[in-house]
């Protein structure tokens, strides 16, 4: 005598799977990178009247081959907190003031190190503004 099995139909689980394809697409869309920012390149605001800055003890320069001066001495991105530290010493935050003259044609990948830098330090960025002036 057979014995005759019932057969039964397997549906696979579809909520699951639309879980995980969810979150993939989420994983790849965080992933994936819009917009490269290191060829950004930043042009220094113009001003029609710039103020002079007062008590500025540190100055940090980037010309254009992106070489970092500290007080005019050329320095590595490296060394340039510590350095910063040792000459803000414990002042008040008034005079933690950092001049940051950057070039117009450096780009973010070059100076962004180097604001990170003096924040880490602990000073105050200022920024030189190039006056805006009328054609020669």
């Amino acid at each position: 005598m057979k014995i005759q099995r019932r057969k039964t139909e397997l549906v696979p689980p579809y909520v699951p799977m639309a879980d995980i394809a969810f979150n993939l697409v989420l994983f790849f869309l965080i992933m994936a990178k819009t917009k490269d920012d290191r060829h950004i390149v930043w042009t220094p605001a113009k001003a029609p009247a710039t103020q002079a800055v007062t008590n500025a003890k540190v100055t940090v320069s980037i010309d254009k081959e992106s070489k970092v001066y500290l007080n005019g001495e050329e320095i590595g991105v490296r060394d340039l907190t510590g350095r910063i530290e040792q000459m803000l010493g414990s002042n008040p935050p008034e005079q933690r003031k950092v001049l940051l003259k950057i070039h117009e044609s450096t780009v973010a990948a070059n100076f962004e190190p180097v604001m990170e830098a003096v924040g880490t330090a602990g000073g105050e960025i200022v920024h030189v503004l190039q006056e805006e002036r009328g054609p020669k």
